[in-house]
């Protein structure tokens, strides 16, 4: 069946109100009416099958027949903090780590990062990445949308972090410890942070600021990775590691 993400102010009851694009999607594109089944998610893992009781342009009106079991989300939270790299690559990072498991991403406004927003173009362009992480959740069936936040700076995004969290640092000088190495010796936390650069990677001041909160520098292989290929490389290894994938 189709597959809708609907506010979950929009559901009460046994009743759930679609509005937006998907609105026209349905009735002129899946053709869709009174009587025809759906699948309604909330973006926090609740999903349901629906039926359509009721259609306006503005809004489809759904009842919701019962709960459908959800596929399992990743026990393990997984949080990429990626560096504002150029072009629509950021795109591209959200989508793969969507698909792949990320259970949220924050963007950072690093030392090298090419491309800078302000206040109203950060919020359209962080509008933009929620849509593209909804349309991700939706295409490979996830219960949940990953959460993208605001484009942050450094210090913020140390604030933000629980003590008790694992950061990690992908640094192409690091020479000694892989982030496989590291693995191996951590017991799987609650949540772990991956820190990934823009292209050109972070440059040495902030990963010595990273490094005074104890979070150790990673290497990712004997190949240098572009940006948007390190992040969900880096997800892809931490989840198969601790059992999530694969």
């Amino acid at each position: 069946m189709a597959r809708f993400f609907v506010d979950p102010q929009h559901i009460k009851g046994d009743t759930a109100i679609i509005t937006g694009p998907d609105v026209k999607h349905i009735s002129k594109v899946l053709r869709m009416g009174n009587g025809d089944r759906l699948t309604i998610l909330d973006g926090r893992g609740l999903v349901f099958t629906a039926e359509i009781t009721g259609m306006t342009k503005d809004e489809v009106t759904c009842h919701l027949l019962g709960p459908e079991v959800a596929p399992a989300e990743p026990n393990l939270k997984v949080t990429l903090v990626q560096g504002l790299p150029k072009g629509d690559k950021m795109e591209t990072i959200i989508q793969k780590c969507t698909e792949l498991g990320i259970y949220q991403i924050i963007p950072l406004a690093a030392a090298r990062s090419v491309v800078r927003l302000d206040g109203k173009k950060a919020a359209e362009r962080q509008e933009r990445w929620q849509r593209v992480a909804m349309e991700a959740a939706k295409q490979c069936r996830r219960p949940v949308i990953p959460r993208v936040q605001k484009l942050c700076q450094l210090t913020e995004v140390i604030s933000m972090i629980p003590t008790n969290a694992l950061g990690v640092i992908a640094w192409e000088d690091e020479k000694q410890q892989s982030l496989r190495q590291l693995l191996q010796g951590v017991t799987m936390p609650e949540e772990i942070y991956i820190f990934i650069g823009p292209e050109g990677g972070f440059d040495r001041e902030e990963v010595a600021r990273l490094s005074q909160r104890g979070w150790p520098n990673v290497t990712l292989g004997p190949r240098i990775l572009r940006t948007e290929t390190a992040g969900p490389t880096a997800l892809t290894m931490v989840l198969y590691h601790y059992g999530e994938l694969g």
